[in-house]
């Protein structure tokens, strides 16, 4: 665990009181910079910094405030980017060798750009394992980064550098992507809030994509619904991108009625490996939210097709082929980092068609999840199959000694990726070593608004806090 007590604020209360001229964009700026000071050498989550523009930026903040302007939700709230988008200034590495001496980027992403438009101050960068391609966060450019919850365990992946960052407590929020768990898993090893949002509800700069969303790790449902607010709505840089929702998920998620929706509980979707006490706590904090929001529990034995494998062989057979199309294999196979080695092995003789019999298997899936949400409303799992592992270990193959080679540890999380649905983790519950596991709740697709009330619910019924934290 971290040493010592930090100030965690949130989003939502900075923000606020820099808008009062209760707090100095500034002054919780330089906090900020203290806390990575002193935490950050244990975690390594935050590996490249902007510091001289971080101040430059808070102290136009504080004289937008002195003039009497708003300068927007987030005024002054500091935050930082995932490692795998660009933020104008900073090189993108995606923690890779292969990327060590890219060129700063001349822009922001879309998203980042939305965020420091509202008020956001962008502190740096965050570590990420290697291309996205692991459940865990460490590579041989940046190194291993570590679970303010258990120094020798895993925050995550690939979001790891921001679910640790953020746990920590050196930001309130920081940014994450997702394409099967990398924003849920992180959240649940790490105890925070972590939204996977309706494909296409926040735009991306970077094209068509498949499966991947931008999301957002955070402490608190509400500091969650603002930051969405803040990056949600449709633009023309991104042909997915979703029109207006016309909804303020901040005020929505204290007022929406959700009586009476049908809930279906799942421990494993028919085909996951999961040790039992992370069942039986995510088991219990959906008997809590089912009870504390109304809802109708519907027992169903589900099973829906395994589609991970397809997943990974369609994402590592496309790796490859780009990888090999830029020049980088097989030259600089040595580079990379032990887990992308194991994946690119493993993918080396797939052919077209294993790659198509993959897409059935997803397609299949999609209609599966289609199927479910006519007569369901909520799906509602464990978000991850196992407790946080080694810090600088290959995902586990084996799970409660069983051969877990074909779920792995985020199993949960691919469904809502494959199908597009909104999908979001939130604290369920502590093991008996004292770590964090997190229930995963999926709803009908584009009722983003349905996820973040049902967490806020749980939320309320069973207050979270971190035993490092000021005042907790």
């Amino acid at each position: 665990m971290i040493a010592g007590k930090v100030r965690m604020r949130g989003v939502i209360e900075i923000a606020d009181s820099i808008r009062r001229r209760e707090l100095r964009a500034s002054d919780v700026l330089e906090e900020c910079l203290q806390t990575l000071a002193s935490a950050d050498p244990q975690v390594n989550a935050c590996v490249l910094s902007r510091t001289d523009l971080a101040r430059e930026e808070a102290a136009a903040i504080d004289r937008r405030i002195r003039r009497g302007e708003d300068p927007g939700a987030l005024a002054g709230v500091p935050f930082a980017v995932k490692d795998i988008e660009d933020i104008a200034g900073l090189p993108t590495t995606q923690g890779s060798l292969l990327l060590k001496d890219a060129p700063p980027a001349t822009e922001d992403s879309v998203h980042v750009e939305r965020l420091r438009a509202a008020g956001a101050v962008a502190i740096g960068k965050t570590n990420v394992c290697e291309f996205g391609v692991d459940s865990s966060t460490y590579n041989r450019l940046w190194g291993v980064t570590r679970n303010p919850w258990n120094l020798r365990l895993t925050p995550g992946g690939s979001s790891g550098g921001s679910s640790a960052a953020v746990a920590a407590g050196i930001v309130p929020f920081a940014t994450a992507t997702d394409a099967s768990g990398s924003t849920r898993e992180p959240a649940s090893f790490t105890g925070l809030v972590g939204l996977k949002p309706s494909h296409g509800r926040i735009p991306r700069s970077d094209g068509f994509a498949n499966w991947a969303t931008h999301g957002a790790l955070t402490r608190s449902v509400a500091d969650t619904a603002r930051y969405l607010d803040v990056v949600a709505g449709p633009d023309d840089r991104d042909r997915q991108s979703l029109p207006a929702s016309g909804v303020c998920h901040e005020r929505i998620i204290e007022t929406l009625d959700v009586a009476g929706l049908r809930a279906v509980w799942s421990p494993d979707l028919g085909y996951a490996v999961v040790e039992p006490e992370v069942a039986e706590l995510a088991h219990q904090a959906a008997r809590t939210l089912v009870t504390a929001g109304g809802l109708r529990w519907i027992e169903r034995d589900l099973r829906l097709v395994n589609a991970r494998d397809a997943l990974g062989i369609i994402m590592i057979s496309k790796a490859r082929d780009d990888m090999t199309l830029s020049g980088l294999l097989p030259g600089r196979f040595d580079a990379l980092g032990a887990q992308l080695q194991y994946w690119l092995e493993k993918g080396k003789d797939i052919g077209p068609a294993e790659v198509a019999a993959s897409w059935r298997t997803v397609r299949q899936l999609e209609r599966e999840m289609a199927m479910l949400f006519l007569d369901v409303d909520v799906l509602l799992t464990p978000a991850v199959a196992c407790e946080p592992y080694p810090a600088d270990a290959m995902m586990p193959e084996i799970i409660d000694r069983r051969d877990a080679s074909h779920s792995g540890p985020e199993p949960f999380g691919l469904i809502a990726n494959v199908a597009w649905n909104p999908s979001i983790s939130v604290p369920a519950g502590l093991t008996k070593r004292d770590l964090p596991v997190g229930l995963q709740i999926t709803v009908r697709r584009h009722r983003d608004d349905v996820a973040l009330r049902l967490a806020r619910l749980l939320e309320l019924a069973q207050p979270w806090h971190f035993p490092w934290a000021l005042g907790a």
